[in-house]
């Protein structure tokens, strides 16, 4: 299985930099089977059955891009170096790992002062990121990360406009309450409080499980036999309420409806080591493609991914390569919006694709 068969070409134009308003506006894609309708987000009820469940995750971003100086004191008077860095993963002493830019203008035991009330010491480097020690911590410190924090928008849209104060209520879910992820859940970016109502009109259930969703989500794919491939690690959680919801679901025979791929790798992660959804813990690093045996997926909603990505490798997986390759072609040919800020598809396997077949995780 080569990397060249999850390309694809995509203009230029068709990334999108802002999100539509309002949210639910976006167009929607839904591919059934080998069929292609073009919808829009706000039509989801009527494709919806009651007694489907939708699975959403709950992670909120936090404003993980900041700008400081590292001030100094030497025999040419002080100076003073801007510094911009990325938070990544909190670790269990306290300090951050960051990426750091310039990392070499600052050395271990300086100072980087962010505002008035944030700063951070540089403690340590490992595997060429900074770790900080910041000078907050608690409920103090995610008021200052808010105050002086970015929104960490992902590299495709940064290289062509800086985040600013929209992005802080633009790239965060309507149902973000467990801080801890650097890039945002982005199919449940469609979701607005008016589609939540109609969605339980229609008799769809909702499940909230948390997948802190990590940098590593935009590194690319090195290998050209991707069943090489090592996925990043993240943090995940499926409570036992989750769980108990998602068993009755099925066990009624009803569908299971992750809204993105982060909630899939979640659920799909809880099941992995008996068959069926059970409350879960821990980092996942679990990498689904083609021949991957879904346990508990039934349908999924995403965007549009990146060419030649890990999440174009899972959603060929879910739908079978030749099918995804249809759907793409018409998504680019019907200019849909693609990435974190674009249109949604809704991808329902012809049959049930629940069999309980090995991962490569296993």
């Amino acid at each position: 299985m080569k990397l060249s068969d999850f390309d694809f070409d995509l203009p230029e134009s068709l990334i999108a930099t802002r999100p539509v308003r309002p949210r639910s506006a976006a167009r929607l894609l839904v591919a059934e089977g080998e069929g292609i309708t073009d919808a829009h987000v706000g039509d989801l009820p009527g494709w919806l059955r009651p007694g489907d469940r939708l699975v959403l995750n709950d992670t909120k971003v936090i404003p993980a891009r900041l700008s400081g100086l590292r001030h100094r004191s030497g025999e040419a008077g002080k100076t003073a170096a801007r510094i911009e860095a990325t938070l990544l993963e909190p670790g269990s002493d306290g300090s951050w790992s960051a990426l750091v830019k310039p990392l070499k203008k600052i050395r271990e035991g300086e100072v980087i002062v962010f505002s008035e009330s944030l700063s951070a010491e540089l403690v340590g480097r490992r595997n060429g990121q900074a770790l900080l020690h910041f000078n907050l911590t608690g409920d103090d410190f995610d008021a200052a990360l808010a105050e002086a924090g970015a929104m960490p928008l992902p590299p495709y849209i940064a290289a062509r406009r800086a985040a600013d104060e929209q992005d802080k209520t633009d790239y965060q879910t309507v149902f973000a309450r467990n801080s801890g992820a650097v890039a945002a859940p982005t199919a449940s970016l469609h979701f607005d409080q008016p589609l939540l109502h109609a969605l339980r009109r229609r008799g769809v259930a909702f499940s909230h499980v948390t997948l802190h969703v990590g940098a590593g989500t935009f590194l690319p794919v090195k290998v050209e036999d991707v069943t090489t491939h090592k996925m990043h690690a993240e943090w995940g959680q499926v409570s036992a309420q989750a769980a108990d919801e998602i068993a009755a679901t099925r066990a009624a025979g009803n569908r299971v409806i992750p809204v993105g791929t982060t909630a899939l790798r979640l659920i799909e992660s809880a099941a992995a080591a008996t068959g069926q959804i059970a409350p879960w813990e821990g980092e996942t690093d679990i990498f689904i493609y083609p021949g991957f045996g879904f346990r508990v997926t039934d349908a999924l909603m995403t965007n549009f991914h990146l060419p030649r990505s890990t999440l174009m490798m899972l959603v060929s997986a879910l739908m079978g390569q030749d099918v995804i390759r249809q759907v793409y072609a018409h998504a680019v040919a019907r200019e849909y919006r693609f990435f974190s800020y674009g249109d949604a598809s809704l991808l329902i396997p012809e049959q049930n694709t629940v069999t309980g077949a090995k991962s490569d995780t296993d």
